[in-house]
Order: C-alpha cells, then sequence, then structure tokens
C-alpha cells in the first residue's frame, strides 16, 4: 500500500514538473460564451506562461474607433464580424500569445479556420447560472441588450456550445477560483501534441 502511495505522489510531482516546464509552440486561443471567463483566465494564463496576452475586443474597438456596443448599433453584427476576423487575423501573425477571442468569433467559419491554422483552440465552459451571475455585472453586452438575460443565454448555448466543441481542448470554467481553472487549462495544454506543433509544422 505505502509503495502504490508513493508511486502515485512520484507520478503526480512529475506531472506537476512537467506542466511547469510547457511551453506551446502556437498561440492558445480562449473561446466560449460571454461571461466564461476568457479574459480572465487568459490574463492569469498568459502569466504563468510567460507570454503575452491579447483580448480580441479591446482590439477591435482600438481599431474601429467605437465601442463593440456602438458598431453593433450603428453598423450591425456582420460588420462587426468583419472586423472581428481581420483584429484575430493580424493578432494570430504575432509571435506566441495568449487570446481571449468574442463569444461569436469561432461561430464564424473562416475565423475558425483561421485559429485552426495558426492557433489551439480551447474551449472555457461554463453552465448557465455561472454565466448569468457574471454577465449580469456588466452592462455593455449588445446582445443582451433584446431581453432576458437567461433566456438569452440559454439560447446561445444551444446554438454555440455545439461549434465550441469543435475546439482542440475543453475546460470547464466554474465559480471556483480562477486559478484552477488555469491549471486544469495548463495540464490539458501541456498533454496536447497541437499545443506543441509550430503552425507551419
Amino acid at each position: 500500500m505505502r509503495a502504490a502511495v508513493e508511486i502515485d505522489t512520484l507520478s503526480a510531482a512529475r506531472k506537476t514538473a512537467e506542466i511547469r516546464r510547457f511551453t506551446p509552440a502556437r498561440s492558445i486561443v480562449l473561446v466560449g460564451l460571454m461571461g466564461a471567463g476568457k479574459s480572465k483566465i487568459g490574463r492569469r494564463l498568459a502569466a504563468r506562461l510567460n507570454l503575452p496576452f491579447f483580448d480580441s475586443d479591446p482590439e477591435i474597438e482600438a481599431a474601429a474607433g467605437e465601442t463593440i456596443e456602438e458598431i453593433f448599433a450603428n453598423r450591425g453584427e456582420r460588420v462587426f464580424r468583419v472586423g472581428e476576423r481581420r483584429v484575430i487575423a493580424r493578432l494570430l501573425a504575432q509571435p506566441v500569445h495568449v487570446l481571449a477571442t468574442g463569444g461569436g468569433a469561432f461561430m464564424d467559419p473562416a475565423t475558425r479556420a483561421l485559429i485552426s491554422c495558426r492557433g489551439v483552440s480551447l474551449w472555457l465552459r461554463a453552465d448557465i447560472d455561472v454565466l448569468v451571475a457574471r454577465v449580469c455585472r456588466r452592462s455593455n453586452r449588445p446582445l443582451l441588450k433584446e431581453g432576458d438575460p437567461r433566456a438569452i443565454l440559454a439560447e446561445l448555448i444551444e446554438k454555440r456550445y455545439p461549434t465550441y466543441a469543435e475546439a482542440d481542448l475543453l475546460v470547464d470554467s466554474g465559480a471556483g477560483s480562477p486559478e484552477v481553472t488555469v491549471t486544469r487549462a495548463i495540464a490539458e495544454l501541456a498533454a496536447c501534441p497541437r499545443a506543441m506543433t509550430p503552425p507551419d509544422a
């Protein structure tokens, strides 16, 4: 019994060491619904891996000279998605980094193909109770201004989760500590051969 415990302890120690040594060969792209924690987890993940962090939404706003809410109101979602695709393409041309994307980015086939070509996608999945609690803290969600947030999120879950499931990796983003989610994400990435394969390989 003692030998088995020692073997388990040694195995856990080796796995921890492997995770600590992990350095991705391609950018890590976080996908998922609004409220899943892509920005918060992304910043912490980038810090742990000593990588730059980008968030596509602020980059889109800087490029457009408008807030996302203004782009939706003034020019519509289709124009927003075109700009979003261009910004993500520009960011993925940068050296390896962690990139948080907007909730609808991965739904666009061209953007999804680009992410697949240049990065490794990681879906942060959260249940509806967690999402509702998080999104209700902010009032700048264009898609939530058209009705009851819970009903809208439920519809988005039904529509988007099958596509998010095409991501390379899945990590549940619950109501616990963000650091726990980051540790899970690093463990998944460290075990993923794709994350260790450069885009041009």
